[in-house]
């Protein structure tokens, strides 16, 4: 990304650019960008400047909205293909992932799912509900091309509220569940039931 778009960034916005660009050729095909917060910290800056009577910058405001990261990599990368950004909560990386299959089963040859997010400001470090970590990852992905050919699936199953609470249950909180989502898909031995906003997330494996 060239510098000077790339000062219009904050470190939020370079790391979603950043994987977003170490799929070189990601280009031409759907682009789903997912997190659970966004540029909140530009947002509540913004807030905290109308509190003390002081005018809101446009160019500050286009980028704190939710897809403004996505916007900015596709315009400098030329990228016309379609573009969505989008909130799903503490399983934000899911509600990607979901999106993201949705787009191939319409048809899209190939889809990157672009998730990022960072720890909310420190008056707002109450609502925090799993370990506070900025991160960014990538993945490109596909349908499975043929049947024998190994791949993920992803499982969603409503939970009583209770069961996150309960003695066994699946860890919820030692990673970010964008993180931990990651970890499942990659590495075999991590492969576990996540517990989010009232429901269960399971990446299996499959021939």
């Amino acid at each position: 990304m060239p510098a000077l778009s790339r000062r219009r960034l904050n470190a939020l916005g370079r790391m979603a650019a950043e994987v977003s660009y170490s799929a070189a050729d990601a280009v031409g095909f759907p682009t789903v960008f997912a997190s659970r917060y966004g540029d909140a910290g530009r947002s509540l800056d913004m807030l905290a400047g109308l509190v003390r009577a002081e005018p809101v910058s446009p160019t500050a405001f286009g980028l704190s909205v939710q897809n403004a990261i996505g916007a900015m990599i596709s315009l400098v990368r030329e990228d016309r293909a379609n573009m969505l950004a989008l909130a799903g909560g503490a399983s934000s990386a899911a509600a990607g992932i979901v999106e993201a299959v949705s787009l191939l089963t319409d048809g899209a040859p190939e889809v990157l799912l672009v998730h990022y997010d960072a720890p909310l400001p420190q008056d707002y470090a109450v609502f925090h509900d799993e370990a506070p970590a900025s991160y960014a990852w990538a993945w490109r992905m596909a349908l499975s091309p043929q049947p024998g050919v190994k791949g993920l699936s992803l499982r969603r199953q409503a939970s009583a509220p209770e069961a996150e609470g309960r003695p066994g249950a699946p860890t919820a909180h030692a990673l970010p569940f964008g993180l931990a989502l990651l970890r499942s898909a990659i590495l075999p031995q991590h492969r576990e039931c996540l517990w989010r906003d009232g429901a269960s997330w399971t990446l299996q494996a499959h021939d």
